[in-house]
């Protein structure tokens, strides 16, 4: 006789109180899931749309090796994301390493001594310090005469406008802004709110390249940054637009004489994208494409059934459980660090890969104090897959996101709850 899915909950440990209680949790939220299936749906027909427009075919699966010369797949594979993001241009390469690599290239192929970056978002993640040169290191964009400037968002999460105008000057080349709120406690950018911060910066230096940091944030509305006024749009493969199956890379979309700077700055100048082979990942990077948007829905779901769940035990999320969603990332502030240990302890219990291991806080490169992550990933930091990590300072905050499917995003959730139960540290 098969088991019921009560049981088959109960084998994977989760008790009766749990699994009722989330249970109940999921019913209330049907409609909000309606919703997400709406976007979703959406974005894949984009997908769908973009590769057809280019004739994607079984070729373009195929291999380069050595300079990589005439990849018809890699450049058709680029041609596609710069339909998805309507753009001129894109720079899509396993040779990006993740998001901050690919921000880096995006930044030093488009500043040059003497310029001016400016950030009106506030300080950007943690590890961008480094490469800006707010934290000292080797390499940084200050060592090379790159200055940065930082505008504040307002207590009120608000724009500070007119910081921004006095902040804007001659030497200002590019604004940066990201998306999603990384470590801090502010809340992410939509997608509309960024379109009206570039209108803003364009209406005074029409000249300034906007740049946004995409990442976490593709597929979750119906629009990109790029459909409102960025010049330059950059993410990880490894996170949103991979789908769960790229297993390595990033992207740059904008204006072509932004996405050429890149791409000179990834491979050399001169070379541009004219090199750089691509090493059997085409298929995965097409197929993981295609996947996205049905990804990014099972994300989006864990993230709001996450929230919904924790808010109703009395803890502060961001964003909270009523909000519309702009990213994949549910920040869950528990005020205690043994809160945020038994949660990743729980995300990684629930995973297919690596369950059997018990998440410890160390020394991450990049950060200035030790961090969680919890991740039992097929791919190797993939945050698109069902993760969370948190620095070990107040206000004791834990990021969860992805998840390939929306049942084990739940799955991971329901963990979760149960390790904080066991433990004593909630009551339901």
């Amino acid at each position: 006789m098969s088991e019921t899915l009560e049981q088959y909950y109960q084998a994977l440990g989760i008790s009766k109180n749990v699994y009722e209680f989330c249970q109940a949790m999921e019913k209330d939220l049907a409609p909000r899931f309606q919703g997400f299936d709406q976007v979703a749906e959406y974005n894949q027909l984009k997908v769908i749309r973009a590769m057809q427009e280019h004739k994607v075919s079984d070729y373009h699966f195929s291999d380069s090796t050595g300079y990589g010369y005439n990849d018809s797949g890699r450049d058709t594979l680029e041609a596609v994301y710069a339909s998805v993001f309507h753009t001129e241009d894109a720079l899509v390469r396993p040779h990006i390493t993740c998001g901050t690599h690919a921000l880096t290239i995006a930044l030093s192929g488009n500043l040059r001594p003497g310029d001016e970056l400016l950030s009106p978002v506030g300080k950007p993640y943690d590890t961008l310090e480094g490469i800006i040169g707010i934290r000292p290191q080797k390499g940084s964009l200050a060592e090379y005469g790159i200055t940065y400037r930082q505008v504040d968002l307002l207590p009120d999460g608000e724009f500070d406008y007119e910081g921004i105008r006095n902040a804007l000057n001659p030497r200002t080349k590019l604004v940066t802004i990201q998306r999603s709120k990384g470590y801090q406690p502010r809340r992410t950018l939509s997608v509309k709110r960024i379109g009206e911060l570039i209108a803003f910066i364009k209406s005074i230096r029409p000249d300034v390249i906007c740049m946004v940091d995409n990442c976490y944030g593709e597929f979750v509305e119906t629009i990109e940054p790029t459909d409102v006024g960025a010049d330059l749009c950059v993410g990880s493969l490894i996170k949103n637009p991979g789908g769960g199956l790229a297993p390595i890379g990033g992207y740059i979309v904008g204006k072509k004489e932004y996405v050429e700077n890149a791409a000179y700055r990834l491979t050399a100048p001169g070379l541009g994208k004219e090199v750089g082979a691509s090493l059997g990942v085409n298929r995965s990077f097409f197929q993981g494409l295609f996947l996205a948007p049905q990804v990014v829905n099972g994300a989006l779901k864990g993230a709001v059934f996450a929230a919904n769940i924790y808010e109703k035990l009395g803890f502060e999320c961001v964003p909270d459980a009523s909000e519309s969603r702009h990213d994949i990332i549910q920040a869950v502030v528990f005020n205690h660090p043994e809160h945020v240990i038994e949660f990743c302890k729980g995300i990684q219990a629930a995973a297919p890969v690596d369950s059997h291991v018990t998440p410890e806080p160390w020394a991450m490169p990049g950060y200035d104090c030790d961090v969680i992550m919890a991740a039992g990933a097929f791919i190797s930091g993939s945050s698109i897959e069902l993760s969370a990590d948190a620095p070990i300072k107040p206000p004791y905050s834990v990021y969860f996101q992805g998840g390939l499917t929306w049942h084990h995003a739940k799955f991971g959730i329901m963990m979760s709850l149960q390790k904080l139960a066991e433990a004593g540290l909630v009551t339901l």
